[in-house]
Formats: structure tokens, C-alpha cells, sequence
């Protein structure tokens, strides 16, 4: 059974949220759409909501599914939504840094291998 993990491409005033891993140690530094592993038996809507709570100390509420399940690994696979921050200002509580992105400096960070498609597909999409 494969791993669930969920992102959130939080957007605000049409730009897109990005975060800084701090660890593991061969993902520090690298950028990644907010978000975490979901637990046993919370639905990846629920796990998106807490691991932005907990990351970034702001609830969100969900709009969109991107794309369908992105292959990270032989066991694990990527969900990610579009988001819309309902309260709080992000903070960065779990990862190096946080940065706002216009759509044309969304390849302006080193995205992480497994975010990059997504990535891919907002920007054409566009941020709204």
C-alpha cells in the first residue's frame, strides 16, 4: 500500500506559497509545496488542513484537486490542492524559510524532483 502524502499550493493574491525544507538531511534546502505524510485513518483533506496548522501556523481551506496522484517513489504518491489561507500569516515553524511566488518567479527556487510537476501545471494553469 502505498504512502499518502498531501501538498497544499496555498495562493494569495496570485501568488504561490513555497517552503524551504529543513530536513532530512538530502532534502534540506530544497522547495516543496506545504504539506505532510496523512495518518492512519484521516482522509488526505483533514491531514492537509492539520500538517498547514502545524507547518505553518494558518488554517486553510481547500478549493481544487491538481492533477490526479504524482508518483514520488515505488511507495509513495503526492496529492495536492489548491488552498486559500482563512486565518493566520504563514510562518515558518518547520522549514528554513517561506517565500511568496508571482507566477513569473515560480522557477526562481530549487523545487524538489517530486514537486516540480506540479509546479509544472500551476504555471501553466496560472494562479488564481
Amino acid at each position: 500500500m502505498d504512502l499518502v502524502v498531501v501538498g497544499a499550493a496555498i495562493i494569495s493574491d496570485g501568488r504561490l506559497l513555497s517552503a524551504q525544507r529543513a530536513e532530512p538531511p538530502h532534502m534540506a534546502g530544497g522547495w516543496e509545496l506545504p504539506g505532510g505524510k496523512v495518518d492512519p485513518g484521516e482522509s488526505d483533506e483533514d491531514a492537509l488542513v492539520r500538517e498547514c496548522h502545524e507547518e505553518l501556523a494558518v488554517k486553510i481551506r481547500l478549493r481544487h484537486r491538481v492533477g490526479a496522484d504524482w508518483r514520488l517513489s515505488e511507495r509513495s504518491l503526492l496529492r495536492v490542492w489548491t488552498a486559500e489561507i482563512l486565518e493566520g500569516e504563514p510562518r515558518a515553524l518547520e522549514h528554513l524559510a517561506l517565500r511568496w511566488l508571482s507566477p513569473h518567479e515560480l522557477y526562481d527556487v530549487d523545487w524538489l524532483p517530486g514537486d516540480l510537476p506540479v509546479i509544472d501545471v500551476l504555471a501553466r494553469q496560472g494562479l488564481s
